[in-house]
């Protein structure tokens, strides 16, 4: 389905969207799609009329259902000691407004939104709520461009992905209440015995964008945990967690 123009195709704006474009990795056939993604219901209510500008929450809207079940596949695939309970509260924590703000300035989404006159004074660039709404919409926006479900998936993993696992690492002791890996070191140390702890990687699987790393957590050469993740440290916390769950210091 075609769509308006959110503004006049100037040449400034085409550079600017083609710099987006390289930052999330995806080259859009309908640039139509990337326009409204961007487009604050402000710049439309000022346009408005027989042809009123369309905006973007209705893609945020997609967006926030294709987004969910991505991190929910990563983190089914990624954390398979994790219960439910525990799965539901890592997503919630990955998608919500908070979150994806933070993605939104990591690739400096707020410079490209096409906004309102008030809402420009009003510092809607950097506010939490518009820039979550925007990536929820460029997320729908690739999403309806890429056209497969599997093609658009593939896509928009690769560059929120890498966002998300930045986030998770970062969250990970909270969630837990804890740092696993800090946790399995105090426990060994409290043992008088002066066992050794290591974590020896076991494979490195994938393309550089989708990384999949196995890690195995060793004490005293003997395998107490494995874990896989998206990048060395995830792995290593879920290989230190396993290893809690087997010394009886935590339960699974």
């Amino acid at each position: 389905m075609c769509r308006q123009k959110a503004e006049p195709q100037t040449e400034k704006m085409q550079e600017k969207l083609e710099i987006l474009e390289n930052t999330i990795g995806y080259r859009f056939k309908n640039r139509g799609y990337l326009e409204e993604a961007l487009t604050h219901s402000s710049f439309s209510n000022e346009h408005g009329g027989l042809h009123r500008t369309p905006d973007n929450e209705r893609l945020e809207f997609l967006g926030d259902s294709v987004l969910s079940v991505i991190v929910s596949e990563y983190l089914f695939e990624n954390y398979p000691g994790s219960a439910e309970g525990e799965l539901t509260r890592m997503r919630a924590e990955l998608v919500c407004e908070k979150a994806l703000a933070a993605y939104s300035r990591e690739i400096s989404l707020g410079s490209y939104l096409i906004l309102g006159k008030g809402e420009e004074k009003g510092g809607a660039r950097d506010r939490n709520s518009t820039l979550c709404d925007a990536f929820e919409a460029v997320i729908a926006a690739v999403y309806l461009d890429a056209g497969a479900d599997s093609a658009a998936k593939k896509i928009i993993s690769a560059y929120v992905l890498p966002l998300v696992e930045k986030r998770l690492e970062e969250m990970l002791p909270v969630w837990s209440g804890c740092d696993y890996k800090t946790l399995l070191q105090q426990t060994i140390q409290s043992d008088s015995k002066g066992e050794k702890l290591e974590y020896v990687e076991i494979s490195e699987e994938g393309p550089d964008h989708a990384k999949t790393f196995t890690v195995e957590a060793r004490i005293d050469s003997n395998v107490f945990g494995r874990g896989v993740g998206s990048s060395k440290k995830a792995a290593e916390q879920e290989a230190a967690r396993q290893a809690l769950v087997r010394c009886g210091v935590i339960k699974d």
